[in-house]
């Protein structure tokens, strides 16, 4: 027992000497001092509940109401994007491609330009459509009533919509007549603007950068892949020629595909719409008709746009008289 006192010694020094809230984290032993602020201790406790904020959506006239669509998105939607829309729900790990993070409001699918809100038309339309190569499915259970609640609701997770407005719709002109001219010219644009770099020459999603490239949050993606669609050869963001169009012009937010709105003409996209669709040699469309008219052959572009008028000549003598 005696060789308890120096300890009983030591411990009664500390105790005199040093205060309180020293031994109770701020200093620790003599010559080191641990700082502690209030702003290097986390938030912790339960994490709050989601707080449905009064958010509309408008789609003809239709108005959805985001507390209306509590219970359906609990039930059909938060398994993948998560309770809090930051697509952390329980089924989301074994996804691939991963859901889409509401938090960042970055929508893929849009009739406006790249960096923009999408319209309510445009959510709604992708909630009713699905998207195709990936894990959201068609949701045509759902009534119209319903599917403007959940894009009501959808608004809930990003500031984004309490602070800006959608994007305009972008203008999209009449589709030019499908010609074998018109497939020739989006063939020679396609090696233009380097789509074969991610989307491989023959359309196949296996270009030279298709392996590195990755969304905004740093998950791999793969570029589409023409060939492999069925006859109805869905895309991602639709079916028609239209929604191809909008493709090229919006680009798609939150991936590599950028928008081409200040680089192409609207002809020259309408004429890479035609080119892309005999890349899906599995369609049955006009494209393909015209294609088989020519015996399969693509001929070499020729661009017959009229060369500038030549400046008129200067009449003008060297001693500047006329």
């Amino acid at each position: 027992m005696n060789s308890l006192k120096p300890m009983r010694f030591i411990g009664a020094i500390l105790f005199t000497a040093i205060p309180c809230t020293a031994i109770l984290g701020l200093t620790f032993v003599a010559g080191f001092t641990a700082t502690v602020s209030a702003q290097d201790e986390p938030l912790v406790g339960p994490k709050p509940h989601v707080v449905v904020k009064p958010m509309e959506s408008h789609i003809g006239n239709i108005t959805g109401h985001a507390a209306d669509a509590k219970s359906d998105y609990r039930r059909y939607c938060a398994g993948c994007h998560g309770e809090y829309g930051d697509a952390n729900g329980e089924n989301a790990v074994w996804l691939d491609p991963k859901p889409r993070d509401f938090t960042t409001a970055t929508f893929k699918c849009r009739s406006t330009l790249t960096g923009t809100l999408p319209t309510d038309q445009d959510l709604f339309n992708s909630i009713g459509r699905g998207f195709a190569n990936s894990n959201m499915p068609i949701w045509n259970v759902f009534t119209k009533q319903q599917r403007a609640n959940l894009v009501a609701y959808i608004k809930i997770f990003s500031p984004r919509w309490e602070h800006e407005k959608a994007g305009e719709p972008i203008k999209i002109p009449a589709e030019p007549p499908v010609t074998i001219e018109s497939i020739s010219h989006g063939q020679a644009l396609f090696a233009k603007l380097e789509c074969w770099k991610c989307h491989g020459t023959h359309g196949e999603g296996d270009g030279p950068s298709a392996s590195t490239l990755t969304d905004s949050k740093d998950n791999p993606i793969r570029p589409y892949n023409f060939a492999s669609g069925g006859k109805d050869a869905r895309f991602k963001c639709g079916s028609t020629n239209e929604d191809i169009y909008k493709i090229f012009m919006t680009g798609v937010d939150g991936t590599p595909m950028p928008s081409f709105a200040d680089v192409i003409q609207p002809n020259e996209a309408w004429d890479l719409v035609h080119f892309l669709r005999t890349l899906q040699v599995n369609r049955h469309g006009k494209e393909n008709e015209v294609l088989m008219a020519a015996h399969g052959v693509i001929p070499p572009y020729v661009d017959r746009t009229p060369a500038p008028a030549a400046a008129p000549p200067d009449n003008k003598t060297p001693g500047g008289g006329q």
